[in-house]
């Protein structure tokens, strides 16, 4: 997802960079909780559009999370790490680089419709 961010803004900054470490394999490598993809994704879309402060309207930057969240599951049928590693993701399995990119393959195209 860290591509993504470089492909729409030129550069990450080290700070988001660290930020974004604790989601790969699931919050904290536990692949206990949402995939770190989703998660990366859902950065992204924050950063997009998300609320600076409390007194934003913040519901098209939900909207579009959402609408991410239900594109993710689509292709891949589930949202949790251990999940998607129980069937084949990660592991001995597909390597998790190629779910990161389909992952992003999904992400651009929610982008795309919503006209980013």
């Amino acid at each position: 997802m860290l591509a993504v961010g470089e492909h729409l803004w030129g550069s990450v900054d080290e700070r988001t960079r660290r930020m974004t470490s604790a989601f790969s394999g699931g919050l904290g490598g536990t692949h206990a909780e949402l995939c770190g993809a989703l998660s990366g994704g859902a950065m992204i879309i924050g950063a997009l559009n998300g609320r600076a402060d409390l007194t934003e309207n913040n519901a098209a930057c939900k909207a579009l999370a959402a609408r991410y969240r239900e594109a993710f599951l689509a292709r891949f049928g589930m949202t949790i790490c251990s999940d998607l590693r129980s069937h084949g993701y990660g592991g001995d399995g597909i390597p998790c680089a190629v779910l990161v990119e389909q992952a992003v393959e999904v992400l651009l195209g929610v982008l795309a419709e919503a006209g980013y």
